[in-house]
């Protein structure tokens, strides 16, 4: 009986990965065709004891190719505690000392907390006073790439869609730790884009997300999801793919690709896949809480082969067989996300942390039940 268990589970759990890896291929590569830019943006970017990222973050701004007067940039201070303000400060005279117009476009807002969630209030703050039709989100611990914002104009002049979804990965120092992050999400970037591609979007990330203003507005905002901290990005997915799914468009174009930092250490690491998780449990998306179970029931399963073998509740050519077939299925959507993030270097440190990715994921998982996180020295309970 357990050895038909495990069986039936990795049979579904084959067909799972490798309906979102034909969706990964049904999804185009997105081409610059090189158009006058029409589109105006107002980029959202919440804050909070940032000061060793803000750097980085407002250096890639003043190198986006887009034109000045096409986009503003609105930081919310979401109460920090470090020098992140008088950083941003220090920038901005900079850049008006060296006369860039880029320093009349950017902005920083207070947080206006009126809920659960200090990430939501914050990008409800700056949407209230931006100026733009359309709006992005990304992250103070991000780097943008050089046509991002071509990139978003083109998909919006060719596909007239009301959100997009857009890629994001990890860069940094090659140690093992980061590596293994680093082939975590784009585990889930590639299962992003095959639900994309299948019609089931299963997540996006908040880093490179973006929406008209009206719909934000017509869906009510985070409304209903307020009392739950994180989400502010896959939410608001859900509710505009309920209005309109046809106006959901996934970008994929390298040009895109917008780049942040794995965590540095264990701890934090179990804090953020925590808050990642917390969130799960509220989905209104049957799909992806199907997928997501499948995947859990999937690692559980692997991390049971062994003592199952040991035990004689199966035998250890079958307990082989159904590794190596996971094994299999989840190193070719990884190498199709990896190619497409030019980043298969990394696919050297598959083995070992396909050994250690189904403990981390299961622990995590049953973590998630009854454990609150922190995160940004903030405490948040279950």
């Amino acid at each position: 009986m357990i050895a038909l268990l495990a069986i039936i589970t990795i049979i579904i759990y084959l067909f799972v990965i490798g309906v979102l890896i034909y969706g990964f291929d049904k999804i185009e590569d997105f081409k610059l065709q090189d158009l006058p830019p029409k589109t105006k943006f107002s980029i959202v970017i919440p804050f909070r004891n940032e000061a060793e990222n803000l750097p980085r973050l407002l250096n890639s701004i003043t190198k986006l190719n887009y034109p000045n007067g096409f986009f503003e940039v609105i930081l919310v201070d979401d109460d920090s505690e470090d020098d992140s303000v008088l950083i941003i400060e220090k920038i901005l005279k900079t850049l008006s000392k060296q006369k860039n117009t880029l320093a009349s476009t950017i902005r920083i807002i207070k947080n206006e907390r009126t809920s659960n969630s200090p990430k939501k209030d914050a990008i409800t703050s700056a949407i209230k006073q931006s100026k733009h039709h359309w709006i992005i989100t990304t992250d103070a611990d991000c780097v943008l790439p050089k046509y991002w914002l071509d990139t978003f104009d083109e998909c919006i002049q060719i596909n007239q869609p009301n959100c997009i979804v857009a890629p994001v990965t990890y860069h940094g120092k090659t140690s093992f730790f980061n590596r293994f992050q680093t082939l975590d999400i784009l585990s889930l970037q590639g299962a992003t884009i095959g639900g994309f591609g299948i019609q089931k979007p299963l997540m996006c990330n908040g880093a490179n997300f973006a929406y008209l203003k009206s719909e934000f507005i017509s869906v009510n905002g985070f409304q209903g999801n307020d009392t739950i901290s994180s989400g502010d990005d896959i939410f608001i997915l859900e509710k505009i793919w309920k209005k309109a799914p046809k106006k959901v468009h996934y970008l994929k174009s390298k040009k895109a690709i917008v780049t942040t930092y794995p965590v540095k250490n264990i701890d934090q690491l179990i804090q953020q896949r925590l808050r990642w998780a917390s969130k799960t449990s509220n989905y209104n998306n049957w799909f992806a809480k199907c997928v997501g179970l499948i995947v859990l029931l999937g690692n559980l399963t692997c991390l049971l082969l062994m003592p199952a073998a040991f035990l004689n509740y199966i035998t250890p050519k079958i307990a082989i067989a159904l590794f190596v077939i996971k094994f299999s299925i989840d190193f070719l959507l990884l190498f199709k996300a990896a190619r497409f993030f030019k980043q298969e270097n990394l696919l050297l440190s598959y083995m070992f942390s396909s050994l250690i990715y189904p403990f981390f994921s299961v622990y995590i998982a049953f973590l998630s039940f009854f454990k609150s996180y922190h995160w940004k020295g903030r405490s948040v309970k279950k």
